[in-house]
């Protein structure tokens, strides 16, 4: 078990089991030292939505949050899976949250650090990024946030 790993479990965290998607779609893909990742969902291990509805709405600011951390785990799992050590993750680059926003709600980037925040705590400043939230009007099952991201592998 790498240090990134042992520092998963000392923060009282478990890395989700990856869910297979349909043939025509991958989770994540690696060019050069870069690996770019799919949206991630706050899915449990069924590949059920945790959360549902629009922040602002249905879901409060906080139940948003842990949505966002969900989406982080879930990522981490992807990276784990895809190149067998987290350790080998240099940096996260760049993210970039969809919040599913009612019409008057207006602090997307609280959500999303929610996955930022998590970024951080697993992998110190190596989980420090650029980012964007923005708001959309609809996502893929009803979920409150979707993040995807790109990542700088080392050997």
């Amino acid at each position: 078990m790498g240090s990134t790993e042992k520092r998963i479990e000392m923060l009282g965290l478990e890395l989700p089991t990856k869910l297979n998607r349909g043939s025509g779609v991958v989770d994540a893909r690696l060019q050069g030292d870069m690996l770019y990742l799919s949206a991630h969902l706050p899915l449990d291990e069924a590949g059920k939505p945790m959360y549902v509805g629009k922040v602002g709405a249905e879901i409060d600011l906080e139940t948003a949050y842990k949505a966002a951390r969900l989406c982080g785990l879930n990522m981490l799992s992807t990276i784990k899976d895809y190149i067998g050590d987290l350790d080998r993750i240099d940096y996260i680059v760049k993210a970039l949250g969809l919040v599913n926003s009612a019409g008057d709600f207006s602090s997307q980037p609280a959500v999303m650090n929610g996955f930022s925040d998590l970024m951080v705590e697993v992998l110190g400043r190596r989980g420090q990024h650029a980012r964007s939230a923005m708001g959309a009007f609809a996502l893929p099952l009803n979920v409150p946030i979707v993040v995807d991201a790109i990542v700088k592998i080392r050997d």
